[in-house]
Order: structure tokens, then sequence, then C-alpha cells
């Protein structure tokens, strides 16, 4: 297998109160040019991108398209994002989806964050388990329909340390076979040392840890084994006050380096970095940071780190 890097190029993001809008809008000349240092010589390097099933007009970077060419693909997520949880046309979009986009798609992600209850995110809304599965499901049999067969359908969650959280049990109720067979790849969603400082001598054991964790006691409790791949969708750590873009520079290396160090024993296919560029380089939250350029697209020190990182580590990895 190969060992596959990419990154969110937008500026929009959410946190936990709302979405947050760029200070300035995306300018697809310099997010074109930023992908492509970045991707280097790397035969594949994913984009990722959102789209609201809710909301037809919520999508992130927009025209996202523009930015699959040249070995890039796209890494889209479709949130689900119904309020009150009636999810009827729900499989319609997902095939829809498939249908319009599967041939510039590597990876397909249904729902955005299940088991984390914020209102940005699709742990807050009823039905959404069911919601994932009936949209693993409708995307991967489309998918095959249409002849996407390099298409990877799956779906993220991010780390509990809560022993009462019901999450993968109950989604182990619904998941049936046809769920299990479509289902391609699991994600991780977690940012060490950002909602929770971790000691800088501990952070790759944190980064073990959670992974380990992830793999070998969350996924069995839904009856998902050791022979579905994880992908890690969002990563990152924010610059602003109080954290330095040296320090952001140092915990990206030491993250990605554990995470593909890791890729073999866990089976990680992919690392996805949030983000590529801060929502306002002003602003006075860590959301508003975690870019690796400025807002005006002026590079941090961590930009050479992560292109020098996937220069390095695109390899393929021996096939277990």
């Amino acid at each position: 297998m190969t060992f596959t890097f990419g990154i969110y190029p937008g500026g929009l993001l959410g946190d936990e109160s709302g979405v947050i809008e760029p200070v300035r809008p995306d300018d697809p000349a310099l997010i074109a040019a930023a992908l492509r240092e970045l991707q280097g010589d790397a035969p594949e390097f994913l984009v990722r991108a959102y789209r609201s099933y809710a909301d037809a007009g919520h999508r992130t970077p927009e025209r996202p398209e523009q930015y699959a060419t040249d070995g890039r693909r796209l890494d889209l997520v479709l949130q689900f994002g119904v309020r009150g949880g009636d999810p009827a046309g729900w499989p319609d979009f997902v095939r829809r989806t498939v249908r319009e986009e599967g041939h510039r798609l590597a990876v397909l992600q249904i729902c955005e964050e299940p088991n984390l209850d914020l209102p940005i995110v699709d742990g807050s809304i009823p039905n959404v388990r069911r919601a994932l599965v009936e949209g693993v499901i409708a995307a991967k049999e489309e998918a095959l329909a249409r002849g996407y067969a390099h298409l990877a359908v799956g779906f993220n969650a991010v780390p509990s340390f809560d022993p009462a959280d019901t999450f993968w049990p109950e989604l182990g109720r619904l998941a049936d076979e046809r769920f299990h067979r479509a289902l391609d790849y699991v994600g991780l969603d977690f940012f060490p040392d950002v909602f929770r400082p971790v000691p800088e001598d501990r952070l790759a054991d944190a980064v073990r840890a959670v992974l380990t964790g992830f793999r070998n006691d969350a996924l069995p409790r839904a009856g998902i084994g050791p022979a579905v791949p994880l992908r890690i969708c969002e990563n990152g750590w924010p610059t602003g006050p109080g954290r330095s873009a040296a320090r952001q520079a140092e915990v990206v290396e030491r993250v990605v380096r554990t995470v593909a160090g890791l890729a073999g024993e866990l089976d990680v296919r992919s690392y996805s970095l949030f983000s590529l560029r801060d929502a306002d380089s002003a602003g006075p939250s860590p959301f508003h940071h975690f870019g690796l350029l400025r807002d005006d697209y002026t590079r941090k020190p961590a930009f050479d780190v992560y292109r020098n990182l996937i220069a390095e580590l695109t390899v393929p990895q021996s096939a277990g």
C-alpha cells in the first residue's frame, strides 16, 4: 500500500458555537500553488472538502474540483446536518454525489464527526447513526455500479474518553452485513495538545495511545475489525496568542512522523492536515490559527516542514 498525504485548503471552519468565516476569501491561484508545492513529486495528494446535505449552499472550499488535477483527488465529506433527524432523501443525495463527482474522488466520507455532540458537526443530529449506515451502503453501491472501484467509502470519528459512551455499540447494532462489506475505512480526527495540554516529551506517546486505542478498543465495539484501514482525516496544531509558529512546526513533525511510523502496524493509509491557511491571523481564538499559512498566504515554518515530510514519507509501504 501507499501512505498518502493531504490537506484541507479552505478558510472556513467551525468551532464550538458555529461557523467561522475567513477574513479573506479563498484565492484559488494561491491555494493551487501551495498545493502543488506541498505535493511535490508525490503521485497522489488528497484535497479535503466539505459539502452539506441539509444546506446545499454550504461547501468549502468553493469549487473544490478545480484543485483535483495532476494527481490530486478529492477527499470529500458529506455532512448530514438535518435538524430534526429526518433522513428522507439522504441516500439519494449520497448516490447523486457519487454519480457526479466519483471520477475526481479518492475518498468519500459519510457524515462529519458523528460521535461528537456539538452543533457544528453531525453528532448533535438525531438519527445520525442510521444516516451513517445508510449513507455508507448507498455510496459504495453507487460507486461499484458506476465503475469507481478506486473510491474509498467510510466515515470518521473523534476519540472518546468516556467509558459510558454509547456511540460504538449502538453503531454496531445498526451495522448489518451490507454495511461491513461497504466500509473501506474509518477515519480519525484528533488534535493532541490543542484542547488538552500534552507535555512536549509525551506528545509521541499521546499520539500512539490515541491511535492504538481507536484501533484496538473503539472500533471492535462496533464490530469493525483490523482488516478495515484507518485514515487520519483531521489533525493540526494552531498558532496564535501563547502558541508559537516554531512550536507548530515541531508538533507537525512529531505527530506526522509518529503516525507514519504506525502506518504498517495499524494499517493507516493516509494523513490529512487541518489546515492550509488561517481563517483570521489576528483572531483571538486558536480556531482562527490552524493554517500552515497566514490568512494572507504568507507561510509559517510548518509549511516547509510538512512539504519536506511529504517528500520523505510518501513511499510504498510493505504489503501486510
